[in-house]
């Protein structure tokens, strides 16, 4: 099949097996290329003798050690041990050194901004996840205060979020209705809070943040976006003033609950109302958008949205016509939920699934709001530490009647807009929040549930991303795949399916690629030692007597080690100078991970050629690669004099170098 090139182990023109070690073959060298093979002994030498790459229980090891012990920089006593710690675990005391008057009135003016955007956001997406408008607003109280001591963005709000809250209300509604046993439907969301908290403090401690990133920037998109509109269509119940509504999510159910609800007897007055001051709250916020000294203004319309709405139901008395409304909220500080909190019981591992399930999805959209702003204003965001901060503010949320908080990007934009300087901001947001726990529970009564709809859907635009998923198409088709199957899962299925569909698709895209790696055969660009992609350069020319290869995968193992081999066949055989064919050089810079499968492919490959009188040479294995070819004895098989640094000096060797320099200038 291919001309044979002398015996299997013979030596290129310009080699000098004295220069190995070896004992065969001539050893004389021809002068005027001496220099560039004793320089490319040297650089072999530093590829086989390379360090052995550290064990992965020490790489392990490691990664809790810096976790844990990121600040400690080798302190003369315990006590300043202890500091670092301290200092590492909570930034505030860092930075509170340097806290002065002016950064304090400009975090004062932000937290209460903020606060009048949070309260009636946080009522309503209490009213979202199933529960009494009361947590909403502890979810605003106890879960900031927590980050602000221990969180690295300055600039992100914390508290409850629409996604979380569909989702938290959604899963635990299929373990206990929440209308006719509401006190154990709060028992489980409090319980999974408290997993979500222990998930996402986990994951920072050892430094797992990959975790969050199975969830793709195109799940997100379309997931978020699915989601908006399942939230948009469950808000026609309290727009409409429906009494009785389907506790399913996908969209077929809710159309087919509205559809029946709109042919039954309704009040109209609590559409009338609601759309009234949907409509005010999205042409404010358009101002606001618009004419960025008056942010303040699209920050305060939902509150002022809600004192509104109050007054006109009171002086009417709608309540009294049909108008629906929110009625007693519990006023007081956060009451303790130690005892709620069900470590045992059936439905422990459903909880337990449901608190990482929010703890990814939370975590995901937090780091992804607060690096976005940290990049915009210059500084690093620490996301182990984030996730720390995370963990540790929903356990604590979770032992006092909080459910699942992050960051919120509505608010968070607010916040930023308002001139926010530090976390203080989330401070006196969360202590104006306090205040109206204590004194201002008693003037929602007349409230009227409708508006609290309304304030939901005018938050809704903003999650759904049709101009991102438009260049999410253009720029790769695999992925508008994963987030049109979160789309559409959410939607016509529920949040989970969703999710499910969107990670099956991601690594789907993962194991195709794994399972059926390309090989690329390279040319030399004209005039330099550079070799690369034939296909992407066609410039780039072909080394005569010679195939040079290279595997575009990170992984040699068992899923595509046979794929691999046979490409790698189909290559040589269904060359135009197949027989002609001398060396091969196979390029294994990309390859970072060779396992037991892959070793015997290479081993196969090399057995192959050299049966045929055909060379194989190795160009840059990678560290590990490297080592595991040795331990298998796949280096003395192939032959030390083979293995080389780069694509160049492999061709240099092969005596092939020159052969292309002369046919160029002829």
């Amino acid at each position: 099949m291919f001309q044979r090139a002398g015996s299997s182990r013979s030596f290129p023109k310009h080699f000098n097996p004295g220069t190995t070690g070896s004992s065969s073959g001539n050893s004389a060298s021809v002068p005027d290329h001496g220099s560039k093979v004793s320089a490319r002994s040297e650089t072999s030498l530093l590829v086989l003798n390379a360090p052995e790459p550290p064990p992965p229980w020490q790489e392990l090891s490691g990664r809790v050690r810096r976790a844990v012990l990121a600040e400690v920089n080798r302190p003369s006593s315990l006590t300043k041990c202890f500091v670092s710690v301290l200092r590492g675990l909570f930034p505030i005391l860092r930075w509170g050194r340097h806290y002065d008057r002016k950064s304090f009135r400009r975090d004062l003016m932000a937290g209460l901004t903020l606060a009048s955007l949070g309260i009636p956001q946080s009522i309503g997406y209490a009213n979202l996840a199933k529960l009494d408008p009361q947590f909403g607003l502890y979810s605003s109280f106890v879960p900031p205060l927590i980050y602000a001591v221990m969180g690295t963005s300055r600039d992100i709000a914390i508290g409850p979020v629409a996604v979380v809250s569909l989702l938290l209300s959604s899963m635990t509604q299929k373990l206990v209705d929440p209308y006719t046993h509401p006190e154990t439907y709060r028992s489980l969301v409090l319980t999974a809070t408290f997993f979500a908290g222990i998930f996402q403090a986990s994951f920072g401690f050892f430094r797992l943040g990959f975790v969050v990133d199975f969830l793709s920037h195109a799940t997100i998109v379309g997931f978020t976006g699915g989601a908006a509109i399942v939230i948009g269509l469950q808000q026609l119940k309290g727009l409409l003033g429906i009494n009785h509504f389907t506790n399913n999510t996908d969209v077929v159910s809710v159309i087919k609950a509205v559809w029946f609800a709109v042919h039954q007897p309704w009040n109209p007055d609590n559409f009338l109302i609601g759309c009234s001051f949907l409509v005010l709250i999205l042409i404010v916020r358009s101002i606001g958008l618009r004419k960025r000294k008056l942010f303040w203004l699209a920050a305060i319309i939902p509150l002022l949205s809600v004192i509104l709405s109050t007054l006109l139901v009171y002086l009417t008395r709608a309540d009294k016509h049909g108008v629906k409304i929110i009625r007693q909220v519990k006023e007081g500080l956060n009451p303790s939920s130690v005892k709620q909190i069900q470590l045992t019981g059936p439905f422990i591992g459903e909880t337990a699934k449901i608190g990482l399930i929010c703890a990814i999805i939370a975590l995901t959209e937090a780091v992804a709001v607060g690096r976005s702003f940290a990049a915009v204003r210059g500084y690093q965001l620490d996301g182990n530490k984030e996730m720390v901060a995370m963990g540790f503010m929903n356990i604590a949320g979770s032992l006092s009647s909080c459910y699942v908080a992050t960051g919120s990007f509505s608010r968070t934009a607010v916040n930023v807009s308002a001139g926010c300087e530090t976390t203080v901001s989330n401070m006196v947001m969360a202590i104006t929040v306090f205040a109206s726990l204590q004194l201002l529970m008693k003037l929602l009564y007349y409230t009227p549930v409708t508006i609290l709809a309304s304030i939901i859907l005018s938050a809704l635009p903003g999650l759904i991303d049709i101009k991102e998923a438009c260049r999410i198409w253009r720029v790769d088709k695999m992925d508008f795949l994963a987030c049109l199957g979160a789309f559409l899962g959410v939607l016509f299925g529920s949040v989970e399916i969703g999710l499910l569909t969107a990670v099956i698709i991601s690594f789907a895209k993962i194991i195709i690629s794994a399972l059926v790696p390309k090989t690329e055969m390279l040319g030399r660009i004209q005039g330099t030692d550079i070799f690369c992609s034939m296909r992407q350069y066609p410039s780039a020319v072909e080394t005569p007597n010679l195939l040079i290869l290279r595997i575009d995968s990170p992984f040699l193992h068992f899923m595509n080690a046979n794929s691999v081999k046979e490409r790698i066949f189909a290559r040589i055989t269904g060359g135009c100078d197949a027989t002609m064919t001398r060396f091969v050089v196979l390029d294994m810079s990309n390859v970072t991970h060779i396992d037991t499968s892959g070793i015997p492919a290479v081993e196969e490959i090399h057995k192959k050629l050299t049966s045929n009188g055909v060379q194989l040479a190795i160009a840059n294995p990678g560290w590990r690669v490297i080592h595991k070819m040795k331990l298998a004895g796949l280096v003395d098989i192939i032959g030390e004099e083979w293995i080389f640094l780069t694509v160049s000096e492999a061709v240099e060797a092969c005596g092939c170098g020159n052969e292309e320099d002369s046919s160029l200038s002829g």
